[in-house]
């Protein structure tokens, strides 16, 4: 990967003020003049690398997406993959860390717009296809290498982001962390079935 452009720099700056000012006043509430404010700069120099909020929200969601990816750093350097490179996956994905990639509100907030514009729904489905992918080939991988037995990859990838979406879903309204601890637990225990991961690995 090359190196980044001026461009690329003062664009991944003024996303990251965005994500800030949404997620402490909301996504409907977020301007242009505002992210300037914070930044002490004019928002004209804003609208020279995003002409609109829209195109603002569409970058967010593409930082969203980079955001979660970092969840599979584990697994780098590592050919052939050790069960322990997917077990630390799985961890990752049913942590407080995976919690805290991305502010759950504007998450949402996001998605919300998934209803209302097809561009929109178009860059979640990537989203959502590209962490399933990813998690596919890493199981194929750990197959390929005698690891585990696990007949349909691309299913089980699907069934554990279905676990790890409704876990946090459903966990973001727990009324205490205690709850939240015990309820992801039980969650990734599932997880750890559905790869047939020895329970050794668990326990290390």
């Amino acid at each position: 990967m090359g190196r980044k452009s001026l461009k690329e720099i003062r664009q991944l700056e003024i996303i990251k003020v965005f994500y800030k000012v949404a997620k402490k006043e909301g996504l409907e509430n977020t301007s242009i003049a505002k992210i300037a404010a914070v930044m002490e700069i004019n928002p004209s120099l804003i609208i020279h690398y995003f002409k609109t909020k829209d195109e603002l929200t569409y970058a967010l969601i593409d930082y969203t997406l980079e955001k979660y990816l970092t969840i599979y750093r584990a697994e780098k350097g590592t050919n052939p993959p050790s069960a322990d490179t997917l077990a630390v996956v799985i961890d990752d994905l049913f942590s407080r860390k995976w919690n805290k990639l991305f502010d759950d509100g504007l998450f949402y907030s996001c998605y919300a717009l998934t209803f209302r514009e097809k561009k929109v729904k178009e860059m979640y489905r990537k989203l959502t296809d590209s962490l399933r992918l990813r998690l596919t080939a890493l199981i194929q991988r750990c197959n390929d290498a005698g690891l585990i037995e696990v007949d349909n990859p691309r299913l089980t990838a699907d069934l554990i982001f279905a676990l790890v979406d409704g876990a946090y879903f459903y966990l973001s309204v727990s009324a205490n962390a205690k709850a939240f601890d015990e309820k992801i637990k039980d969650y990734k225990a599932e997880a750890y079935r559905l790869l047939g991961i020895p329970d050794v690995i668990l326990s290390s």
